[in-house]
This record gives structure tokens, sequence and C-alpha cells, in this order.
């Protein structure tokens, strides 16, 4: 007896009776995807439906120096055009050098970087940080940081909000406040006992 596969929309739950209607979508960026793509699975009516919306956007990869990896950044068109106060985009970009293309001809690459081991957790990387990568982080903070730093690479900063915000630092940035505070405590009581020292002999020196 044969089987009949069944496929379901990944977008609407939809069944999808005939395979001339089966869309395949491979999602590149997303704010909540990881660190690759994903392919689902739609009906062509709804992936054409993307089409449609498709906006007109500039697609950046930022090289910041201490980063392993680029930051892809995408936004409209009309706004990085806007940034560029020198002389018309067209121009810049039409007379800009071409970039460097990846070698072709090699064998894929199959070593995925594994950011939830704590041989690279705390890189800095596309994608969100994995549960896994956040608790390594949050646990081994002092020794991460050392290995950051011994790679020439920007360390995690209990300071910043965007480092306390991709490992989930609050409770480690909370613990660090009271210290402050008592810092600031000690210093105040320091003062006002030079204060009263300056007084009693400002008194002292008055009696004589």
């Amino acid at each position: 007896m044969g089987q009949k596969i069944v496929r379901f929309s990944d977008l609407s739950g939809q069944l999808i009776m005939q395979d001339d209607t089966l869309a395949r979508i491979v999602v590149h960026e997303h704010p909540d995807l990881g660190d690759g793509p994903v392919e689902i699975e739609a009906l062509a009516d709804e992936a054409l439906a993307f089409e449609k919306e498709a906006l007109n956007v500039a697609v950046l990869d930022i090289f910041l120096p201490g980063e392993d990896e680029p930051r892809r950044v995408t936004l409209d068109a009309d706004v990085f055009n806007e940034k560029v106060t020198e002389r018309p985009a067209a121009e810049l970009l039409v007379s800009a050098r071409p970039a460097k293309r990846a070698r072709t001809g090699s064998a894929p690459r199959t070593d995925r970087v594994d950011y939830g081991t704590l041989e690279h957790a705390g890189k800095p990387h596309r994608g969100k940080a994995t549960d896994a990568e956040k608790t390594l982080v949050r646990e081994n903070l002092d020794e991460i940081n050392k290995r950051l730093a011994a790679e020439g690479l920007r360390t995690i900063s209990r300071d910043d909000a965007e480092h306390v915000e991709r490992y989930g630092l609050a409770a480690l940035a909370q613990a660090d406040a009271p210290t402050a505070d008592t810092a600031k405590t000690g210093a105040a009581k320091a003062g006002t006992a030079k204060a009263s020292t300056a007084k009693a002999s400002a008194a002292a020196d008055a009696d004589a």
C-alpha cells in the first residue's frame, strides 16, 4: 500500500493539496532568526504575497575592528541616500571600488562555529545569542572576557546596555549596583568625617 505525504503551509496551516502549489521560502535575515538561514514551506500564492510587499532597500555588511564577522544591516534605500552627503548616492556607488568576493571553488565549510560552547561563547556574531550561550556567558564572564581580550576582541561589559540585553546580564548588573552605592556612601562618610575634624581643629585654634 502506498503512502501519501500531506503537507501544510508553515505560514497559514492550510493544506497543500498539489505539488505545483508548493513554494519553498528561505529566510536569510530576521530579528528573531538564529545564526543561519531557515527554510519554510507555503502555498505559492502566500509566497507571491511577500514579493508584492518587497521594499526598495539597501543591504550592508559592516566590518568593525575587533569583530570576526560583519554586521548585516538592511535599511530603506532612501535612508541610505540621506546619509551620503558628500555627493549623490548613485554617483558614490558607481565610482566605489568592487567589494572583495568570497573565494569560489573551495569545498563548502562544515565547521560551523558553535557559540554555545565555552570556546566560542561571547564572540561577536550575527543573530541572537542562544540560551546556551547566554548561560555560559553569565556563569563564566570573567574567564570569557580574558579569552576575548587575548584574541583581540571586544570584551563583555555589564555596564553596556546592549551586552546586558544580548546575554541576559540584568541580574549581574543589578548585583553591581549595591557595590557602587556602598562606595558612594563610604565616600560621603569620609567627607563628613573630614569636615568634622576640620571644625574641631578650628574650634581648638579659636580657644587657644
